[in-house]
């Protein structure tokens, strides 16, 4: 995307949030503004992330298995994968970490006295944390038309990489699959220039239905607590990224913040990792300069799995609850907690709301009383926000290192950004 397309998500964000926040408080009862103009912005908002949506599957599936079939060395998917996983996990370790740590400090919550002050109790649906070796058992699809229809992202890598190594493995007999391969990325990366042509319009939309539901008297009793978690994300994707970027790669951070600034605004509007996953492949291809065998495995891998900022903001979440309740965490349980943290991360999900249901899973586990979901889903979607640009920053991140460390920047990143 260029400046001028960075330049109108811009205007489109601030000015669906004002005109959303207008109709809450200054139209709410006329039914032009109230009825008509806000489900009109919820079926145009509906309809641009479904269309972001629509590209993901193919795009993730394509892409893994042309960037597999453009490595002249099998031996280097190992490397590559490897690289990639572990320093993925690294850094939700680090996330973690940095989270339970501020909230120990800080104590988010505690005096609200809280308990008995939610009418409404939440019933939560999931009972059970996810096991480590289910998520490894079920990788493996047993109906691969089943794997693509629900989007089962880990599912649709384990099958791209056993197609690209199979492609691989056929040597000059597989010229044919991979030019049909590369052609339907050329493809799919042309549909995507497409839609994000209409990215502007799609995020007006979202602002307007998020302005247009925020709840002021609920926001303000959680006012510190939302404070921390967007502060703690802030300092993430501006600070913590680009400082590990310069010192790995030796680009600055303000080119490598200048480089992602249409993949933070976009993923603030849509909340969505996935789908902002056609945006990533964009910055690290064309901003970052990162071969597309590098972006085309780490993208599709991060948006599963890389939930730096969903780990932050269980974190947070929990022991908000905890002290608003009155049941505050012991030091003793951090390190238990953490691990659970770390398993939920993974299975969040790319997609908006993710974080909210692990956080009922986890207050659940922790035996957390229900009512305090309702409190954390009032503020969800502009954590949801943060904690989303949070993850997909630290795809690029990573990514860029990775790349750095394998020799796969194919240009050296000077004082400008390629324009795109």
């Amino acid at each position: 995307m260029d400046k001028s397309l960075s330049t109108k998500i811009f205007v489109g964000l601030f000015a669906g949030l004002i005109i959303g926040t207008a109709i809450q408080y200054v139209f709410n009862d006329i039914a032009l503004f109230d009825t008509y103009l806000l489900g009109a912005a919820e079926g145009a908002g509906g309809m641009f992330v479904s269309l972001i949506k629509l590209l993901v599957v193919p795009l993730v599936f394509v892409s893994i298995v042309c960037g597999i079939v453009e490595l002249k060395d099998v031996k280097a998917f190992g490397r590559l994968g490897g690289k990639t996983f572990a320093l993925y996990i690294i850094n939700t370790i680090i996330a973690i970490s940095a989270a339970l740590a501020v909230g120990m400090i800080f104590q988010p919550g505690k005096g609200a006295n809280l308990a008995g002050s939610v009418s409404e109790t939440v019933k939560l649906t999931t009972t059970e944390t996810p096991n480590i070796f289910d998520l490894v058992v079920n990788i493996v699809p047993s109906n691969p038309v089943q794997a693509f229809a629900n989007g089962d992202m880990l599912q649709i890598i384990f099958m791209a990489i056993l197609t690209g190594l199979a492609i691989q493995a056929l040597d000059s007999r597989g010229g044919p699959a991979i030019r049909t391969f590369k052609v339907a990325n050329e493809i799919m990366m042309k549909l995507v220039g497409l839609v994000m042509s209409l990215a502007p319009y799609g995020v007006f939309a979202l602002m307007i239905q998020l302005g247009a539901t925020l709840d002021s008297n609920t926001l303000l009793s959680v006012a510190g607590y939302v404070a921390l978690v967007v502060s703690m994300l802030v300092f993430w994707i501006f600070f913590f990224y680009p400082m590990a970027v310069s010192i790995a790669t030796g680009t600055s951070p303000k080119i490598f913040l200048r480089a992602t600034r249409e993949q933070i605004l976009f993923s603030l509007s849509t909340a969505s990792s996935n789908a902002t996953i056609p945006v990533t492949m964009r910055t690290l291809t064309e901003k970052l300069n990162v071969s597309k065998s590098v972006a085309g495995f780490g993208v599709p891998l991060g948006a599963t799995m890389n939930m730096s900022g969903v780990s932050i903001y269980i974190a947070l979440a929990t022991i908000f609850v905890a002290n608003a309740f009155g049941q505050p965490i012991n030091s003793s349980d951090i390190v238990t907690l953490g691990l659970t943290i770390l398993l939920l991360s993974v299975g969040a999900g790319g997609v908006p709301g993710g974080g909210i249901v692990m956080v009922g899973v986890l207050l659940n586990q922790l035996g957390l009383p229900a009512e305090g979901l309702a409190i954390v889903a009032a503020v969800d979607r502009i954590n949801d926000m943060f904690c989303t640009s949070s993850n997909v920053v630290g795809d690029t991140a990573v990514n860029t290192i990775v790349a750095k460390t394998e020799g796969a920047i194919e240009e050296p990143v000077n004082a400008e950004v390629n324009p795109a």
